[in-house]
């Protein structure tokens, strides 16, 4: 179980594991679909790097560098692996080809101009939602890299892949129920301890439904993009996986960092 706790932080981070055995062999794509069920946990690993970034930058410098550190600090520790996705995804999705043809799109290294305006709107949003959530800047960022990677696990395990080969499909055809029922429970319990731990029993309720709506609207918007997704390609890929990521983190952001009507 804890190999494959680590091998999710080595895919989905920059963390250096030295005691790991090398990325190679045949199997290497099974052996990471099988860590997918700890990509919560991860995500909650990520955000606690990000929050001691982001807790340095504010001593030092205010709220607004707090703010941009802990958005750096998200693309630093995973190597801009998903916002890669997302602008692969969006030059695809936005340039109304054929299925064929945004399919090779996707695997064009060069980003065009969706792809570059879909970056600039998930980084300025993340920041806005991070100086938004003022003292509860911590929880926000928790919950958002958590959801962000459920997310994903969503849409590997409820939809289709788009092309054979790869890790996309690998990790279609490799998660199984269990993996998914597993990293959801997990989700909710890093989420629930998130938004209860630190505060008093009084307080609990509020939070948990803050906690609660940023669950449901990542879901739901997960729920809208993967749909339309799927129609567009036939299917989701790993790039697509990455775009989810983003977006989920910042739908999760915005309800953290929402006020109370």
């Amino acid at each position: 179980m804890l190999t494959a706790f680590f091998e999710a932080v080595r895919f989905l981070t920059l963390i250096p594991l030295p005691f790991m055995p090398p990325m190679t062999g045949k199997d290497y794509e099974q052996t990471v679909a099988r860590a997918m069920a700890w990509f919560p946990a991860v995500g909650a690993l990520i955000g606690l790097i990000a929050c001691g970034a982001g807790g340095l930058a504010g001593t030092l410098w205010g709220d607004f560098a707090r703010a941009v550190s802990v958005v750096v600090a998200l693309a630093v520790v995973t190597a801009g692996l998903h916002l890669d996705g997302l602008s692969d995804t969006f030059d695809a999705v936005m340039s109304w080809r054929s299925r064929e043809r945004k399919l090779e799109i996707m695997k064009d290294s060069r980003i065009g101009a969706m792809g570059a305006l879909a970056l600039i709107a998930v980084v300025a949003l993340k920041v806005a939602f991070v100086a938004a959530a003022g003292e509860n800047w911590p929880r926000a960022v928790l919950v958002a890299t958590t959801l962000g990677r459920w997310a994903d696990l969503y849409g590997i395990f409820f939809f289709p892949a788009a092309r054979e080969g790869g890790l996309g499909r690998s990790f279609h055809d490799f998660i199984r129920r269990s993996d998914f029922i597993f990293a959801t429970l997990q989700m909710l319990v890093i989420v629930a301890l998130v938004c209860a731990v630190g505060r008093p029993p009084p307080a609990w309720p509020d939070s948990l439904l803050r906690g609660g709506i940023a669950i449901g609207l990542t879901l739901l918007v997960a729920r809208v993009v993967f749909t339309r997704w799927t129609r567009s390609l036939g299917g989701l890929t790993g790039d697509t996986y990455g775009a989810m990521c983003e977006i989920g983190e910042v739908v999760a952001l915005a309800a953290m960092s929402a006020r109370p009507l």
